[in-house]
């Protein structure tokens, strides 16, 4: 029986595909120039659309602020494509500066969102166009709804525009782009005259840097608009003594008080502030062989400590705190009673250090 021939065949070589993207070759000096150059001319038509848009706010305007301010229910923005993403944007700034907003985009809207919407409530649309069908189709349901609708939009004869209460009419923008095609001028000003309405309610309603704060507790916002009160050591986390106590009970107060604060506020009868003391003090006493506890902590204490307001800045605070190289600072109110303690610790967990 003969044997099975072994295969002789051999496997393919793999060959190595071509880059899909070669590497271009370097563009001349005149190519970088004339690029940079075609930069600035988009840079400049957006500008030019921006700056197209002061003289063309009036009645319509103020109307809309109006409309935005007055506003019981929830101001609903909603566009599509370029034109929507401008709009969340323009409802996250409305949010941020205290007014209520939601988006919503309009296919979902034909799909159960327009349960979003109630009486009461106020519609930014945007469009440049003024013609995009599905915000169009959307403005019979706004109008059932009793929800009054503000047009942002380029075409102030568009289907948009003649189904709006309100029109901003930004003008037809020609766009920075070599087909004069692609959003560019056009959202640029969508974007600044969102930013201007936004901005004009917020300076017509009451709406405080506490406030601010309140909506922004995180990131470097957060820490330039918060106060002394909202991170100062109070109620059983503020550490007190008389100023008649021993030394002995002023360390125990640091010692056993929440946090453990690296200082203890001394007041007197009144619980006004007299002094402080503090863990450097006790630290140059014990190094001096002064180690009577027995004594009065007013002895002992730091006199007229510099101290500061609870509605005062964290920021202020934090800057004293840097320039009289101080780890605590006594918190006091218009009395000058000992309300709190800011602690340096505090200040570098809320990273102000």
């Amino acid at each position: 029986m003969a044997r099975a021939s072994r295969s002789t065949a051999r496997k393919p070589r793999l060959r190595a595909l071509p880059s899909p993207n070669p590497p271009s070759p370097e563009p001349s000096r005149d190519e970088r120039e004339a690029t940079l150059a075609y930069a600035r001319s988009v840079l400049e038509a957006e500008a030019q659309a921006i700056l197209g848009l002061m003289g063309r706010l009036g009645d319509s305007f103020l109307r809309a602020l109006e409309l935005v301010r007055d506003c019981p229910g929830q101001t609903v923005v909603t566009g599509i494509g370029k034109a929507g993403l401008i709009g969340q944007k323009l409802s996250a700034t409305l949010a941020s500066t205290g007014v209520r907003s939601v988006f919503l985009h309009p296919t979902e809207a034909v799909h159960g969102d327009l349960g979003r919407v109630g009486r009461g409530d106020v519609i930014l649309a945007l469009s440049n166009s003024g013609a995009t069908e599905e915000l169009v189709r959307l403005l019979p349901s706004f109008k059932r709804l009793g929800a009054p609708v503000i047009a942002l939009t380029g075409d102030a004869e568009s289907p948009l525009a003649r189904g709006a209460d309100v029109v901003l009419d930004i003008g037809r923008i020609e766009e920075a782009c070599p087909m004069g095609m692609v959003p560019t001028a056009s959202t640029a000003a969508l974007h600044a005259i969102g930013d201007a309405l936004a901005m004009a309610v917020m300076r017509a309603r009451p709406f405080s840097s506490s406030e601010y704060a309140l909506l922004h507790p995180g990131g470097k916002i957060g820490r330039s608009v918060m106060r002394v009160f909202e991170l100062m050591r109070s109620g059983p986390s503020n550490p007190v003594v008389r100023d008649s106590a021993r030394l002995s009970e002023a360390v125990v107060v640091m010692t056993n008080t929440p946090g453990r604060p690296g200082a203890t506020n001394v007041v007197d009868r009144q619980g006004r502030l007299v002094g402080i003391f503090t863990d450097g003090d006790l630290r140059r006493l014990v190094e001096r062989g002064e180690t009577n506890f027995e004594r009065p902590i007013r002895e002992v204490m730091g006199k007229r400590p510099r101290c500061v307001g609870p509605e005062v800045l964290v920021l202020e605070a934090t800057k004293l705190m840097r320039e009289f190289r101080v780890d605590q600072l006594p918190v006091v109110d218009a009395e000058g009673k000992a309300v709190g303690l800011l602690d340096v610790q505090d200040l570098l967990a809320a990273r102000y250090f």
